[in-house]
């Protein structure tokens, strides 16, 4: 997929059905992840190795679709041409750089507790799927 050149044509109005963020936190994410990522491979230098197939851009949009629309990692692995492992790493490696984040993490609990903040509204999502299974004799 081309998710850069997508990207670009995506106005900025559909970035919260989409990926589940607005425009603007959407790029702060990603400008989150390439630092990250420059930090982690400041020390290679000679750029040993094997390059990534997906690019950070890939990964952000992979691990918000992952989470907004359940769809099973093997299924994401076919769209990207990659297998089931890497689109694992992918969205784990994205989703702790951004719980490392400041900005991107909840309070701790205890925080959470001591506001003494009283909760309106609680939202459940529970949408069930119906799994075919075979007839036993078929």
């Amino acid at each position: 997929m081309d998710n850069e050149r997508r990207l670009k044509e995506l106005k900025s109005e559909r970035y919260k059905g989409i990926f589940g963020v607005e425009k603007e936190t959407f790029e702060k994410m990603l400008t989150v992840l390439e630092k990250a990522y420059i930090e982690e491979h400041k020390e290679n230098v000679r750029k040993s190795g094997r390059k990534s197939k997906l690019s950070l851009l890939d990964k952000l949009v992979i691990m918000l679709s992952y989470y907004r629309e359940y769809r099973t990692m093997e299924n994401m692995a076919f769209d990207y041409g990659v297998s089931k492992s890497v689109i694992c790493e992918a969205i784990t490696w994205a989703e702790s750089v951004l719980v490392k984040d400041k900005n991107f993490h909840l309070p701790p609990k205890r925080t959470l507790q001591e506001n003494n903040c009283e909760i309106l509204i609680a939202l459940v999502d529970v949408t069930e799927q119906e799994i075919e299974r075979p007839k036993k004799g078929a």
